[in-house]
């Protein structure tokens, strides 16, 4: 028997993997090829806004994705580098062969993980509680607790205008069988849909009809630890163009052919990564919208054409296509299509994503509702984490708001539900300055310490870098500069009138760290860092001090929500004893479950009238069980 069973590949499946067998635990990933680990069937790419967060979150949980995407990236970029810290996110263009190469060889490396091809059809369960699952082939594997991590396989089809295939992603085979089970076992399950581009050879696109889009000069890091380089060494650019009144009038003349609006499709699909007819009837008014040219690996001559996803038969796609700028006589290795999977309702999970109608069951993912790679390598991890925890008999780890992106993203999920297709946004989040790129191994490096999925050697890389941090906040504000020198580097407008602490001067709005080291230098005054990353404890003092207010603001605000999230609510509570709340609130908490205060206010129709109407019921609880 396993200690954890792991069904699926993803992104989900290998985090999910990788953070259980760090725990010692003896763990089996089962998948239905195992050359296709960790594959990335849409974009070439990992991370963007709020995404390129979660992938450093994972990363500080003793995740793999960020290190593998250092291995793989043929080029990165900081997005939003010119507004502000809490929304500075990290892209990478990754060689997309090589990632699922690199992961499939890491996962072979590891202790206490056995990796099986085979197709999961059934779910073994006795007394509400998972002990293992069924193969196609009449196998039975037993374990302690389950994770699926399906994606977009269950019960799935590709379609291309009125033309249906049962299928996966890049022709992958399909599970009926685990849809099934889910429903026999009493979950409910829904229908979602999303899509992929059309593939260009690249040696037939004229890139000069279109404008180059350059990585930055820097080479980004996911990764908090060393070792962790680029194998490839190789910048590849991705290039911007647009569609035009031709492409949107070719897509409007033909929507009845399309699977979208002939009528095909039955889920639910993206609203924030949309077909591209369904931007041109969404978005009328617009006269054209960006398209972006990808490699997708050094190995394929092969460029992904990002921004076009679309579900239209292929004689309709061929003419659009060549309709693009560069595109006219192009050779395309394979259509757009869009791709419609089961998946289940995560008000059906706990906030642990094990889920309440299965004890020792848990799943992440596609399965959940979400869409990507990084909201689904970070629901793995948490879910490996968990139903390790689970197994051995210690208390669950359960991100708050104020502590992750991931903590966001599984909060929405668990306690708003979800209808379409998830995407993680910068603006889910309330304290989006808390939640940095920069500090994302200080907010959570602690509960990878706790699980066991963080070594010592990175606790005592972590506790270097808290203590080189504090000490050159203390350099900060014991140095001073004189009046000449800082002037010097200053233009008219920008002038001080005393000399100044580099506390006070990189809080001013036209000074940063290049230019505090000039002064610094000039001064003839020597700063000591003990740390290996210099540059990663200057940004983060730069963040810390500049932006000090606002990050207190913040954390007064959190501080105040946790006061509801401190609050439990009694796992045996029945609601309809709760007197004047609302029909609807009263519905809504029965079948949420919610199990704090601060949870409950988050649900969508409870109120802050029912809200305190449950604190009195809950107090009156206790105090009846305490004989007061």
């Amino acid at each position: 028997m396993y200690d954890i069973i792991v069904v699926g590949g993803g992104h989900a499946g290998c985090e999910a993997a990788i953070a259980s067998q760090k725990m010692g635990l003896n763990t089996i990933l089962i998948t239905g090829n195992l050359n296709m680990v960790g594959s990335m069937p849409c974009n070439p790419s990992i991370g963007g806004p709020a995404k390129g967060v979660v992938v450093r979150e994972i990363d500080a949980l003793g995740g793999y994705m960020g290190k593998n995407a250092d291995k793989c990236q043929i080029q990165t970029k900081m997005l939003n580098s010119s507004k502000g810290p809490a929304v500075w996110a990290l892209r990478f263009q990754i060689d997309k062969l090589l990632y699922t190469k690199e992961m499939l060889k890491y996962l072979k490396s590891l202790d206490n993980l056995t990796l099986k091809e085979g197709i999961v059809e059934g779910l073994l369960t006795k007394d509400k509680t998972i002990y293992g699952v069924t193969l196609n082939d009449g196998e039975i594997i037993e374990g302690k607790a389950v994770i699926l991590t399906t994606g977009t396989y269950l019960n799935s089809r590709v379609l291309r205008g009125h033309n249906a295939k049962i299928e996966g992603p890049d022709g992958q085979k399909t599970s009926f069988g685990i849809s099934q089970a889910l429903r026999d076992l009493g979950f409910t399950i829904q229908r979602l849909k999303t899509g992929t581009p059309p593939r260009i050879k690249a040696s037939t696109i004229d890139f000069s009809q279109a404008s180059i889009e350059y990585g930055d000069e820097k080479t980004w890091k996911y990764s908090f630890d060393k070792g962790y380089d680029s194998i490839l060494n190789v910048r590849k650019e991705c290039y911007l163009t647009y569609t035009n009144q031709d492409i949107h009038k070719l897509i409007l003349d033909n929507l009845d052919a399309s699977a979208m609006y002939g009528g095909v499709i039955e889920g639910v699909g993206p609203r924030y990564c949309p077909s591209i007819e369904t931007k041109i009837v969404r978005f009328a008014d617009k006269e054209r919208h960006q398209i972006f040219y990808e490699p997708e690996s050094l190995e394929l001559d092969q460029e992904y054409i990002q921004g076009f996803s679309t579900s239209m038969p292929e004689d309709i796609q061929d003419k659009m296509i060549r309709l693009l700028p560069g595109l006219k006589d192009c050779e395309v290795i394979r259509y757009a299509y869009a791709i419609e999977y089961d998946a289940i309702d995560p008000l059906e999970l706990w906030p642990t994503l094990e889920t309440k109608l299965v004890n020792n069951l848990f799943t992440a993912g596609q399965i959940n509702g979400t869409s990507g790679y990084e909201e689904a390598a970070g629901q793995g991890i948490i879910a490996g984490i968990n139903a390790g925890l689970k197994v051995r008999g210690m208390k669950p780890i359960v991100l708050s708001r104020d502590e992750a992106y991931i903590g966001v993203m599984i909060d929405d999920l668990v306690t708003k539900g979800t209808d379409e297709p998830y995407r993680l946004l910068t603006s889910r989040a309330e304290y989006r300055l808390l939640l940095r790129h920069d500090n994302a191994d200080q907010r959570l490096r602690k509960y990878g310490i706790y699980a066991g999925t963080i070594s010592n050697e990175q606790a005592l890389r972590l506790d270097r870098k808290f203590k080189a941090i504090n000490k050159l906040k203390e350099d900060y504000n014991n140095i001073k500069i004189r009046l000449d020198i800082i002037n010097s580097f200053l233009d008219s407008e920008s002038q001080v009138g005393e000399s100044m602490s580099l506390s006070s001067l990189i809080k001013r709005p036209a000074i940063g760290t290049e230019l505090i080291l000039k002064m610094l230098e000039k001064s003839n005054i020597n700063v000591e860092i003990d740390y290996d990353d210099k540059d990663e404890i200057f940004e983060a003092v730069e963040i810390q001090l500049k932006y000090d207010g606002y990050i207190k603001k913040a954390l007064n605000q959190a501080d105040k929500m946790k006061n509801f999230d401190s609050k439990e609510i009694p796992d045996n509570i029945d609601y309809d004893d709760v007197d004047n709340i609302a029909l609807e609130a009263r519905e809504k908490l029965k079948k949420v479950r919610p199990r704090t205060i601060g949870q409950a206010s988050r649900i969508s129709g409870v109120n802050p009238a029912d809200i305190s109407v449950l604190v009195v019921y809950i107090e009156r609880l206790r105090r009846e069980s305490n004989g007061i």
